[in-house]
């Protein structure tokens, strides 16, 4: 099956590579010329233009977004959509805030175009690994593409299956998820990254509870000198805590236990803002996860080795490196966009 791609980052590159992999073809854009020649190398129609980009697709056509989430994604969608024609596709890949989806599924529709939101988990590692996918859009558009989200998804591999199953949609265990209407994914998706937020807090403040356990401030026989790498790799190994996130943190600390190399500064990428204001707007109760992206933005002004611990994490699933950028300063306008 053939995917048009626009965005060749970290993740829309690799995405693009394992459906080739997989027997699919792939027409390719990027405003980045050597991005586009790498992938054209490797098997893919490369495009110099969205109009050549889309004279490639063949009909009805499907094109994948995979762009920073605000300006870039909006102006891109809106540039393509004047290209595209009835019954095409339009999906946005990247960490849309879902009130937008529905805000273009809305006007698309009026043109004879589909649209659909698909959140994708999988960072630098979902070339590999896979991508989950949480999929907003209509159900015959979302069934036309199976062969497309069945190929980038992880499959079953050596989960144990979950008791009582029977009967429910399959693709959930093979790593995607039809979640409903457009927007329905991408509210999904904030959601697990503001769950991740709470997830990647509390390994941080436990690695750095057990880093100061020998501080000059306690009683000398209630110091410990913990190794906190063979800490971080023993709860990999039977513990009730294990997770990719502290594969990845065992990974970050026995290359480098005092993670020298990180200075802390975390950043947030929108997700976790909307998590919390969704909570708010439904009146949940979400004390960890609003905690979490305040830890965020104190990160910014004096750093710890929890926040250490954090952006190893983050560089470990997405590549993600520290910066200085400003924050998020609208529901709809992230610094960047995080894929995880």
């Amino acid at each position: 099956m053939q995917l048009g791609m626009i965005g060749l980052g970290r993740m829309g590159g690799n995405i693009v590579r394992r459906l080739m992999r997989h027997g699919h073809s792939a027409v390719v854009y990027d405003k980045d010329a050597k991005a586009v020649a790498e992938l054209a190398n490797e098997g893919a129609a490369g495009s110099g233009t969205l109009e050549e980009f889309v004279g490639k697709l063949e009909k009805p056509r499907a094109a994948w977004i995979m762009l920073p989430a605000g300006h870039i994604t909006e102006t891109t969608i809106e540039a393509l959509s004047r290209l595209m024609q009835p019954g095409d596709v339009i999906i946005d890949g990247g960490n849309t805030f879902w009130q937008d989806d529905v805000r273009r599924g809305k006007k698309l529709k009026e043109r004879g175009i589909h649209y659909m939101d698909v959140g994708t988990s999988g960072g630098v590692w979902g070339i590999e690994r896979g991508y989950c996918m949480m999929i907003g859009g209509g159900k015959q558009e979302v069934e036309r593409l199976d062969p497309i989200f069945k190929t980038l998804a992880p499959g079953l591999g050596d989960i144990p299956r979950t008791e009582g199953r029977q009967g429910r949609d399959p693709r959930v265990e093979q790593g995607y998820l039809h979640a409903g209407p457009v927007g329905a994914g991408h509210f999904v998706k904030m959601v697990h990254n503001g769950i991740e937020y709470g997830l990647m807090q509390a390994y941080a403040e436990g690695f750095d509870i057990l880093k100061n356990a020998n501080i000059e401030a306690l009683p000398q026989d209630h110091r410990f000198e913990l190794d906190i790498a063979d800490v971080a790799e023993v709860w990999r190994r039977g513990s009730v805590i294990p997770s990719w996130l502290l594969d990845l943190t065992a990974s970050a600390l026995a290359k480098n236990p005092a993670l020298q190399n990180y200075s802390g500064f975390v950043e947030d990428s929108g997700e976790g803002r909307w998590t919390v204001n969704a909570a708010i707007d439904e009146a949940v109760p979400a004390e960890v996860l609003t905690a979490a992206l305040f830890a965020r933005f104190r990160s910014r002004q004096e750093h710890t080795f929890a926040e250490k611990i954090l952006s190893a994490m983050r560089q470990g699933f997405g590549g993600h490196k520290e910066g200085h950028a400003e924050p998020a300063q609208g529901a709809s306008n992230p610094s960047k966009a995080s894929h995880s």
